[in-house]
């Protein structure tokens, strides 16, 4: 599993009973340190715990990341890099297949739209946002809420070039924190392994275990020219992990839907799902089909591939969990208790009725939302910047408190730096991209419907992709922020055909949007903050909230499982890698592991499993040990992890850690990076 928060989503379920042994993502103010006690006889102090908080990176690709030394050096996976190396690859240096290990620090190349952050402070506002939504319902409690949080936002970071605020719905809006962090806008990348050892065994080995995969790689902060002083960080410890001991995952995973009444799993099962994985399934096909036209497509289109086959691997996992009748079983029974529990209960009510309510009328406008309110933004990278610049133009004229979330004053430096820094892209993928929604739009909604009569006219969606990606400027940085600086005014002088269609598509875009507040958000909220109360007041409140994207603990320990019968080991050894090669894809060794081999200690741990509990977004994220030094990197889950984004299971589901142990042979002895190993020690890095 790549475990990007893009791409991620029978068991016990902390959400309506209480957490059992090993399961949850603990926010860092809510560690239930006396439940670890009970586990394993030790918990972390709050030294520990303010140590590690200030060692965890977020990177705004989707992914996990922690400090590892004094100089700005964040280690994270290979896989939540190859973006990178891809925006920086041509077709004579083809940094993915080959591998960066740049020879001085000079030599570092700063990663397009990256950012890392880190949590500096958690505040509590929930009184105050829920005070400012008071009795409010539809569409009042949408604006009176996202008002509220712009302001908390604005007023908690003022220095925007060094901070973001961001207050995040917890419980569904039982709980509202707000998150500072200490932000780093100039992330390099540092190091980076062969594409082929990163992803060793390919699609048929993903979520599965046991793996064979140098699935890491090494970022680098830098502020004001210079390599950002990180003085507080995890202490890198290149040794193998012990069956059975505790280790803890810190990381940001990225969504859960463990929260979710029988109607909303419901809506996942019947609409969702089906429909999403349709969809990824033909996109697939289709771009797969064109990148075999020529050796530059498919380096072109590598990384928009490996992003697609894993979603659709990943969504396959959860329909078929949704689909199993144990699990759902489970859910089922759940959720009837906890509406026993609270029956008669005044100040709940019934919020579980509230929300039937409100996932029926959701049905009824999803298809418009899925194909109207972004458009071919979906799967264009130009027709991305093109919604974006065009809602900017609306918002950034307004108030901050009256604007759409992704444009008030917090979040705009990180939407100017994604819109603005330089990535390549590709007109046969954009071009692609855009037929491809405009074909699936118009099958779904109907050649009749106004909105694809109105946006098509009598274009085919192959003449419409033509014009609009040919026809556009884009992909120059340039223009885009001549388009971002001029604000609303130089929106409406524009006539890029991509801006003009979005200008078109906007006004029903956002009709969608305000009926999806006032019939589904608003009274959904409302509910779901009942929700939180009643499972409070059924179960206390050492209760873990679904993930959010943002900074959480899990603990766990170094731990095999039983697969139909027969025990899988916790590890394997990097030997095995010779074993299980077959010299063809996806099984080819990597060159470096040929040329290395009568060096390489094959008896060296490679890959782990652990009982952590993660989902997408924990891609990178350090796997501490007992003494806060980190050994290893998670990268993935094994199949059974898939039912993660609705519960977990203690006896199957398992997260998969490449090794410190492993990352150690490979600048030692495979792509020797002498530097980076002597600053990991603790000694002087390179100048």
């Amino acid at each position: 599993m790549r475990l990007t928060l893009a791409f991620a989503c029978a068991a016990a379920f902390a959400v309506t009973t209480p957490a059992t042994a090993e399961e949850g993502m603990w926010t860092f103010d809510g560690v239930p340190t006396d439940a670890i006690r009970k586990a394993y006889g030790w918990a972390p102090d709050q030294q520990w715990l303010d140590r590690t908080q200030a060692s965890a990176v977020r990177l705004t690709g989707g992914c996990s990341a922690s400090f590892v030394s004094s100089e700005g050096l964040i280690l994270t996976n290979h896989h939540c890099v190859i973006s990178c190396l891809q925006n920086l690859s041509t077709a004579d240096s083809d940094l993915v297949a080959g591998g960066f290990n740049p020879a001085d620090r000079a030599r570092e190349r700063q990663c397009p739209g990256q950012q890392a952050e880190v949590v500096t402070s958690i505040t509590d506002a929930t009184a105050d946002i829920q005070g400012a939504i008071g009795a409010l319902t539809g569409a009042a409690l949408v604006k009176a809420r996202d008002a509220r949080i712009a302001e908390l936002e604005s007023a908690g970071c003022t220095d925007r070039a060094k901070t973001r605020c961001q207050v995040v719905t917890l419980f569904g809006g039982g709980q509202y924190k707000l998150y500072q962090y200490r932000k780093y806008s100039d992330v390099r990348i540092a190091w980076a392994p062969e594409f082929q050892a990163a992803f060793f065994g390919g699609d048929p080995d993903n979520f599965n275990f046991p793996r064979y995969a140098m699935d890491a790689a090494f970022l680098r902060a830098y502020e004001d020219g210079k390599p950002v002083a990180t003085p507080v960080h995890l202490k890198w410890n290149p040794r193998a992990p012990q069956a059975g001991e505790i280790t803890f995952v810190v990381g940001n995973p990225g969504s859960t839907q463990r929260l979710l009444t029988e109607t909303q799993r419901e809506f996942q099962r019947s609409e969702r799902l089906p429909l999403t994985l349709i969809l990824q399934s033909e996109y697939r096909g289709r771009l797969l089909t064109k990148m075999q036209e020529s050796p530059d497509k498919m380096r072109e289109g590598g990384d928009e591939l490996f992003g697609y086959e894993n979603s659709f691997k990943a969504n396959s996992g959860q329909f078929r969990a949704l689909n199993d009748p144990a699990f759902t079983a489970k859910m089922a029974a759940d959720e009837a208790a906890l509406r026993e529990r609270v029956r008669g209960d005044a100040a709940i009510g019934d919020p579980w009725t509230e929300i039937d309510q409100a996932v029926a009328a959701r049905r009824n406008g999803y298809l418009d939302s899925v194909f109207l309110q972004g458009g071919p933004a979906s799967y264009s990278t130009l027709a991305g910047y093109a919604l974006t610049l065009v809602r900017a133009g609306a918002e950034r004229g307004k108030p901050n408190s009256e604007r759409l979330p992704g444009f008030t004053d917090s979040a705009l430096p990180l939407t100017e730096k994604r819109l603005t820094d330089p990535v390549p892209t590709y007109q046969w993928m954009e071009q692609l991209g855009v037929e491809f929604w405009a074909s699936k739009a118009r099958e779904y909604l109907g050649t009749d419907n106004a909105d694809i009569r109105a946006l098509l006219g009598k274009e085919s969606p192959e003449a419409l992709a033509a014009r609009l990606v040919s026809g556009t400027r884009l992909a120059d940085p340039a223009y885009r922020e001549q388009l971002w600086d001029g604000g609303a005014a130089a929106i409406a002088a524009s006539d890029d055909p991509m801006i003009r269609f979005f200008v078109a598509l906007d006004p029903r875009a956002r009709a969608i949007k305000a009926d999806f507040d006032r019939n589904y958000d608003a009274p959904v909220t409302a509910a779901q903050a009942r929700l939180a109360k009643a499972r409070f007041a059924a179960y206390g409140d050492k209760l873990y909230p679904d993930a959010t994207f943002t900074l959480r603990l899990s603990y766990g320990q170094v731990k095999g499982w039983d697969e139909r019968g027969k025990p899988v080991a916790p590890t394997t050894v990097m030997g095995g890698t010779y074993d299980r090669a077959t010299g063809q894809a996806p099984y080819q060794l990597a060159k470096g592991f040929v040329d290395a081999e009568s060096r390489i200690d094959k008896a060296t741990v490679y890959d782990f499993v652990t009982t952590n509990d993660i989902i997408g977004g924990n891609s990178g994220s350090p796997v501490i040990a007992r003494d806060g030094s980190v050994i290893g990197a998670a990268f993935d889950g094994n199949i059974h992890s898939l039912g993660g984004n609705f519960g977990y299971d203690g006896t199957l589901n398992r997260t998969v850690v490449v090794s410190t142990a492993a990352v150690q042979q490979a600048l030692e002895t495979i792509w020797p990076a002498p530097a980076l190993v002597a600053e990991l020690a603790g000694k002087r890095g390179r100048r």
